[in-house]
């Protein structure tokens, strides 16, 4: 676990990061070769998780040499079944990170909730879940890696 002591905020135990894949970490269905590289770090230290209704169909191909454990929705309410995984894996120790609509109930079910803006831009409601607002995935995931900047960035 990685224990991120955020002054006058919180004592966050991180086990898990939780990713939507389009808008999030995917544009139009592809994943960047940075992105990657960074998530390839990450899974060293967290069990990382994509949940995705794999709108291009290209997820498990995008993503087929990370140590990443993909879930594709499969019920008719994809916000309750994402809400649902994070508290399967255990919200108090998931980040949850996403951009669109169907995220915002996996936002609040988790301990530290982060939304993109990104290419697609954020549902507003989800963009009010979040604890944190970013402008893309990469710097998301740089807060875990340079785990000051999340300090920084929370702390009161």
């Amino acid at each position: 676990m990685n224990i991120i002591d955020i002054p006058n905020y919180k004592l966050l135990n991180i086990k898990n990061i939780v990713l939507d894949y389009n808008g999030t970490i995917a544009t139009n269905g592809k994943v960047l070769d940075s992105t990657k590289e960074l998530l390839k770090k990450l899974s060293k230290s967290y069990n990382l998780y994509v949940i995705t209704a794999d709108t291009f169909g290209s997820v498990k191909k995008e993503l087929k040499e990370l140590n990443i454990e993909v879930i594709v929705l499969s019920s008719s309410n994809h916000t309750k079944e994402k809400a649902n995984f994070i508290k399967k894996v255990g919200a108090q120790n998931t980040v949850a990170v996403g951009n669109g609509n169907n995220d915002t109930l996996m936002l609040k079910a988790a301990t530290l909730a982060i939304a993109i803006i990104g290419n697609e831009g954020c549902a507003t409601k989800t963009l009010l879940a979040s604890d944190i607002c970013a402008k893309d995935i990469e710097d998301v995931l740089n807060l875990f890696i340079l785990k000051k900047s999340l300090v920084a960035t929370l702390r009161s």
